[in-house]
């Protein structure tokens, strides 16, 4: 089957919802966007007053539908979203936890995808995992990266079966960094650092950490201990987050409530 004709239709216009407009408007995609958000934010009324998206426009067949709501909505909006679907029509859902034969199902189509991006998509830094059925065409597998790489990297096809752990990594990450920088920055504050300062502080640290990794060879591993030295302060910091029942545990079990809930949602 080729791939779609362009045109997209996306439902939902929350924050990753917006992510990927936002991603589609700033590469230059050529075909037109109808946006679905019964209370779409700001941002969102600006591109439809400057002519880049349609806004809540009058139902009709998609060419390629994504779906980007919460997925306790999905089923509160299937009628809805039905009549957006034909028989040619690509499906691509960023929703977690509803599987692939369940939006077959659901939608009477099967031609499914599943992505799961994260926030940092906003900014064109994001990843996102994609997963298509086994039997998925060459084409659309292409084109669904494609559309997904203006919120940055693509990782997959994936299996359905790894798609819950990935994304407790990839998915949820970008809150476990937000919170480390918070935590680092509230630290700083309760030893005396001015607020302002102490978030200044986290924040390009937990940036430049970031930027560093990206740029070397070596693993997050090997770039931690080239910077703690024996008997050095980082040294005396990490004994503390490495201890039994620290940070490296806490993670895992972190890591594994967020793939039961995962699978919490996907009635598994």
């Amino acid at each position: 089957m080729a791939r779609p004709e362009p045109g997209l239709t996306l439902v939902g216009g929350g924050r990753m919802g917006s992510a990927l407009a936002g991603g589609w408007i700033k590469s230059g995609y050529e075909g037109p966007i109808a946006v679905f958000a019964p209370r779409p934010s700001d941002l969102v009324r600006s591109w439809e007053n400057d002519g880049k998206i349609r806004l809540n426009p009058d139902s009709a067949t998609a060419s390629t539908l994504v779906i980007a709501v919460k997925p306790q909505i999905f089923p509160k909006i299937l009628d809805e979203l039905r009549t957006l679907v034909g028989p040619n029509t690509l499906v691509l859902s960023v929703m977690a936890g509803i599987t692939l034969s369940s939006l077959a199902d659901k939608l009477g189509t099967k031609r499914v995808a599943r992505a799961m991006p994260n926030t940092p998509g906003l900014v064109g830094e994001g990843m996102t995992l994609l997963c298509l059925p086994e039997d998925a065409e060459d084409d659309d597998a292409a084109y669904l990266r494609e559309l997904l790489t203006p919120l940055g990297a693509v990782e997959g096809p994936l299996g359905e079966n790894q798609l819950s752990a990935a994304t407790a990594i990839s998915g949820c990450g970008p809150a476990y960094a937000f919170l480390l920088a918070e935590v680092m920055a509230a630290a700083g504050e309760a030893r005396g650092l001015p607020r302002d300062l102490a978030l200044r502080l986290a924040q390009k640290t937990v940036q430049g950490a970031g930027a560093l990794m990206m740029e070397s060879e070596d693993p997050p591993s090997t770039l931690r201990e080239n910077v703690t030295s024996p008997g050095g302060v980082t040294k005396a910091a990490l004994d503390v987050l490495m201890r039994e029942g620290a940070m490296p545990s806490l993670m895992k079990e972190a890591v594994d409530a967020a793939i039961k809930r995962d699978r919490e949602l996907s009635g598994d």
